[in-house]
């Protein structure tokens, strides 16, 4: 089968095409054609950083991408609930031990595929499964209710967007934080309040929205020391989900609000093989709110080939992608 692989990791580290060996079908897996695959920002951090760095990178030489949709080719000994010629997602791959998505066919563990919505494309789903894993389980331990006034830090993000329509559909209040006309229109589009964190300060928008008491639940998809305004914007006794905590941070203010903070990890049940079916029931679910009309993938405007690969994580790091940066076969 056709892939691009890494040789080296690195910040000049190019993809190169290869033809591997097909993968051999084993029990409780499911052999994927794959359609599309999606670019997140993990992926580009595993090309540059590789093992030295982030330990969870896979062995070179590498086939990173972790998002998938495609249809079944081969179904495994004790699957139940797929068949051939099913159409799927899922995040399965990409990391140490775990064959990536950038390829023709994936060998995935059927605990961590659904299937395909109905409603949209190929394309649309491979852009689905690791944020909306990401942004269902933030959402899901902070609580999110009707009521709830909710607050996303980068809402026109690849996870935040899906934390918006989300956090919508679950009945709470949305306001949304980030810059720029188009990322604002989008953020309105979605029933959010946009907020632009470049002209409101911290303490501007939470009188203005919330009468100075905070908001409920704060989904920090930016992360870093934008914690620090997110433990400002919050409310006594709120929640916090964060998608980066890599760093050191005086807890202070959290702890003299008594904020509950939440660090979401999605890899963890690929990488340590714990409750993997979480994934397929998260992805499940997911599929019935994309074909109930409440949320919608935003693609990148920009088209890429398999062979293109490189290209595509060079405009996901650039800074210019709004919306998921997508992978065609």
């Amino acid at each position: 089968m056709k892939a691009m692989i890494l040789n080296s990791y690195g910040e000049t580290a190019k993809f190169e095409p290869a033809d591997l060996p097909s993968p051999a079908t084993k029990p409780g897996h499911v052999t994927v054609r794959i359609a599309a695959s999606s670019v997140n920002t993990v992926d580009t951090m595993i090309r540059q950083m590789g093992q030295e760095q982030l330990p969870l990178s896979p062995d070179l030489p590498a086939v990173l991408g972790m998002d998938f949709a495609g249809t079944i080719e081969a179904v495994g000994d004790g699957v139940t609930g797929f068949k051939l010629g099913d159409e799927v997602y899922g995040c399965a791959g990409g990391l140490i031990g775990l064959q990536g998505t950038l390829t023709e066919l994936i060998l995935a563990d059927a605990k961590l595929i659904a299937h395909k919505p109905k409603s949209i494309s190929m394309r649309e789903a491979a852009a689905l499964p690791l944020v909306g894993i990401t942004a269902f389980e933030g959402l899901t331990r902070t609580g999110v209710s009707a009521g709830h006034k909710v607050l996303v830090q980068g809402g026109s993000g690849g996870v935040g967007h899906v934390a918006v329509q989300l956090a919508r559909h679950m009945g709470a209040d949305v306001f949304a934080t980030d810059s720029g006309d188009k990322r604002m229109q989008l953020i309105g589009g979605y029933g959010a309040t946009p907020i632009d964190f470049k002209t409101e300060t911290v303490a501007d928008y939470v009188a203005k929205y919330t009468d100075c008491a905070g908001f409920d639940v704060v989904f920090d998809s930016v992360g870093g020391a934008n914690l620090t305004n997110s433990f400002e914007a919050a409310a006594l006794n709120a929640q916090i989900a964060t998608t980066v905590a890599l760093l050191e941070l005086d807890l202070t203010p959290a702890h003299f609000k008594g904020l509950s903070i939440h660090v979401i990890f999605m890899l963890i049940p690929m990488l340590h093989d714990l409750k993997r079916e979480a994934h397929g029931n998260i992805l499940a679910q997911l599929a019935g709110v994309v074909d109930a009309g409440s949320l919608k993938p935003l693609l990148d405007e920009t088209h890429f080939e398999l062979s293109e690969v490189g290209a595509a994580y060079d405009r996901l790091t650039s800074g210019q992608a709004i919306g998921k940066v997508v992978v065609t076969n």
